[in-house]
């Protein structure tokens, strides 16, 4: 299939009910394994991604199945080990995909390329580093400066060892030359609790999270993870991003989100599924929603130019992995 036509179908996606489907897929609804809890960041954007695929998959529904535990690891495995009907979907990301086999060495249950069948990217977003308003940082060179007199005195709670939150705060020490304590939690919210409750004194999480207690006056945004500023999210239109914070340090905090199926799905239900993934996320109201979260849309126009995006990762996320030196097995 040529490039043109691909555009050409995605195209009649966008603008028909349904989509040109191979053979009769599907005939009846569809499965989408999430990998966290209800009410998180993946999880609103699965629902968002799902509602937006069911037209265009025939009106059959797109339903969501939260599969949490192990990092994203279990959620996977369910998925891998599914046939490869095009039935059961994972809600991948880049620490599952990526990081998980370098945290899980000797006991990582799938390979993040081989063992599917990618989709497309739906959402990218980054990391947000908070302190409490009432610390005397009012900017991120205010805590760097405090942070090099001080080294070591400095706490930093974390979702828990391996994740893009433990990551991001060793990324920040080499690249900012400090040394801050690092306190580990069982995820975000004792975390965030102990942050607010003042029993550490930064937190480097998602946006979603944490963006409306800075609204609320309640938290400090000193920086965000990705090299540019995240301006489209209110409370963080003035909040300065890596290229400006750390010039050359080459950090990068971003994360993303995929839809991938198991591997050895037939290529023409992947490509069904790409199809009605892609022209889920292409819709102005998926990002209009997706916005204030601290996301942006993204996608991949083929299933192997998601599957070469992931192979280049590989190495970023190794790196993370290593320069935090957490094992989780």
């Amino acid at each position: 299939m040529t490039n043109m036509t691909r555009r050409l179908l995605l195209g009649a996606a966008l603008g028909a009910p349904a989509i040109a489907r191979a053979e009769d897929f599907p005939n009846r609804p569809l499965r989408l394994v999430v990998p966290f809890p209800p009410g998180g960041a993946a999880d609103i954007t699965a629902r968002l991604v799902a509602e937006r695929m069911t037209p265009l998959l025939g009106g059959h529904p797109v339903v969501i199945d939260n599969r949490p535990g192990a990092g994203g690891n279990i959620a996977g495995d369910v998925v891998a080990r599914s046939a490869p009907d095009g039935y059961t979907l994972f809600l991948g990301g880049a620490t599952i995909l990526c990081a998980n086999k370098y945290l899980y060495r000797s006991s990582m249950p799938f390979d993040g390329l081989t063992d599917f069948s990618h989709i497309s990217r739906v959402s990218v977003g980054t990391t947000l580093m908070v302190a409490r308003a009432d610390k005397p940082w009012h900017t991120f060179q205010d805590f760097v400066a405090d942070a090099k007199r001080r080294p070591g005195q400095i706490t930093a709670g974390s979702s828990g060892l391996g994740t893009i939150s433990h990551l991001s705060l060793a990324k920040l020490m080499r690249s900012a030359g400090i040394e801050i304590t690092h306190v580990p939690y069982r995820g975000l919210s004792p975390g965030l609790n102990d942050l607010l409750g003042g029993q550490v004194d930064i937190l480097f999480d998602g946006i979603p999270a944490l963006i409306p207690h800075v609204r609320e006056g309640r938290l400090r945004a000193l920086a965000v993870g990705s090299q540019q500023r995240v301006s489209y999210v209110p409370g963080l239109e003035q909040t300065p991003g890596m290229a400006e914070l750390l010039p050359g340090s080459g950090m990068d905090m971003e994360f993303w989100y995929c839809i991938s199926a198991p591997a050895n799905t037939p290529p023409p239900i992947a490509l069904t599924l790409s199809l009605a993934t892609v022209g889920a996320v292409r819709q102005p109201d998926y990002r209009a929603k997706l916005l204030p979260l601290g996301f942006t849309p993204v996608w991949d126009e083929t299933p192997d130019a998601l599957a070469t995006f992931i192979r280049s990762q590989d190495g970023v996320w190794r790196e993370l992995v290593e320069l935090s030196g957490a094992r989780l097995d």
